[in-house]
C-alpha cells in the first residue's frame, strides 16, 4: 500500500494590521475606564497630598512633604498604621486556617446536600452594616446574647466593644465572622476541581488523611490558598464600616484604624491635604503586605508551569 503524504501543518495566520487596529478598539473602553477610574483618583490624592487643601478648596498651596512630616510626627497616625497592620495579618490568618479547614470538611462530608454550603455562605451576603448592628447586639451586656449565656453559667464579664483590651477582638471575631466563607467558597471550589484519578492512586498506593491531604490536596488548592489569603488581606487592610457601626473607633482609639483616621480627616476636620497624606501611607502599608503575598503566588505559578 503506497504511503499517504501527510498533510502539511497548518501554521497560523499572521495578524494583520486590521485586525491589531480592531483588537485596540475592541480593548479602548477597558483602558479609558481605567484610567478614569484609577489614574485620575490617585494623580489627585498625590496632588492633594503634597498641598494645603480644605473640602472646598483643593490645592491651595503647594507645601511639599509637609503633611507627611505632620501625620508621621502625630503618635495616632503611627499608632493606626500598625494596629491596621496587626489587625489585617490576624483576621487574615484566622479566616484562611478556618476557611481551609470548613472547605475540607464540608468536601469529604460532600453528601450532606447543598443546604450546609447555603448555611455557611450567608455571612457573606450579609451588608457589612447588618454584619456589625448584629454582632453589636450580640455583645451588649444588657440581654445581649453573649451576656444572656454567660449569666446563665454565672459568668459576668465587661461588656466587650465599651473595653479597649477587648473591643478590637470582638471586631475582630465579626469581620472573621463575615470574610471566612469568602475563603470557604474559593478553597471548596478548587477542592471540587481536583482530578480524582489522582486521589484514588494516592489512596492505592496507602496516602490517607493527613498524608493524602499533604501530598496531593494541598499541592491542588495552595495556590488558591494565597490568591484568597491576598483577597482578605485587602479587605482586612481597608476596614471601615464594621468599625464605624460597632465602635465608632473607641473606646479611645483602641479600635481606629487608618481607614477611619481618613474619614475624620477628610468628612469631620474637612483636612483632604492630611487625609490624603494618611491615604499614601495606608497605600504603602498594603504594597509592603500584599507584595510578598503576590510575589509568593508569582512564584509557585512559575514552578508549576515549569514542572508541567
Amino acid at each position: 500500500m503506497a504511503d499517504q503524504a501527510l498533510p502539511a501543518a497548518v501554521s497560523p495566520r499572521p495578524r494583520s494590521r486590521a485586525d491589531t487596529r480592531a483588537g485596540r478598539i475592541f480593548i479602548s473602553p477597558t483602558v479609558l475606564a481605567l484610567l478614569v477610574l484609577g489614574v485620575f483618583p490617585l494623580l489627585f490624592i498625590l496632588a492633594a497630598a503634597l498641598t494645603e487643601s480644605s473640602l472646598g478648596k483643593p490645592f491651595k498651596e503647594f507645601t511639599g512633604t509637609a503633611n507627611f512630616a505632620t501625620v508621621l510626627g502625630d503618635g495616632d497616625v503611627v499608632a493606626s498604621l500598625w494596629r491596621t497592620a496587626g489587625y489585617s495579618i490576624g483576621v487574615t490568618a484566622a479566616s484562611v486556617v478556618l476557611g481551609v479547614l470548613t472547605a475540607t470538611a464540608v468536601y469529604q462530608a460532600a453528601r450532606s446536600g447543598s443546604l450546609v454550603r447555603t448555611l455557611l455562605l450567608l455571612p457573606l451576603i450579609v451588608p457589612p452594616v447588618v454584619v456589625g448592628t448584629l454582632w453589636k447586639l450580640i455583645f451588649n451586656p444588657a440581654g445581649g446574647l453573649l451576656a444572656t449565656l454567660l449569666g446563665f453559667a454565672g459568668i459576668s464579664i465587661p461588656a466587650p466593644l465599651s473595653d479597649s483590651r477587648f473591643a478590637l477582638g470582638a471586631v475582630m471575631l465579626a469581620d472573621i465572622w463575615e470574610w471566612t466563607p469568602l475563603v470557604f467558597l474559593l478553597v471548596f471550589a478548587a477542592l471540587l476541581g481536583q482530578d480524582h484519578s489522582v486521589i484514588e492512586a494516592a489512596r492505592l498506593d496507602g496516602a490517607h488523611g493527613r498524608r493524602l491531604f499533604a501530598s496531593v490536596t494541598w499541592p491542588a488548592i495552595a495556590g488558591t490558598v494565597a490568591a484568597a489569603a491576598f483577597i482578605r488581606l485587602v479587605l482586612a487592610l481597608k476596614v471601615f464600616d464594621l468599625i464605624h457601626v460597632m465602635t465608632s473607633g473607641g473606646p479611645g482609639q483602641s479600635t481606629t484604624t487608618v481607614s477611619a483616621l481618613i474619614h475624620q480627616a477628610a468628612l469631620k476636620e474637612f483636612d483632604v491635604g492630611r487625609a490624603s497624606a494618611i491615604t499614601v501611607l495606608l497605600a504603602l502599608l498594603v504594597a509592603a503586605l500584599t507584595l510578598p503575598l503576590a510575589a509568593l503566588t508569582a512564584g509557585r505559578r512559575r514552578r508549576e508551569e515549569a514542572a508541567a
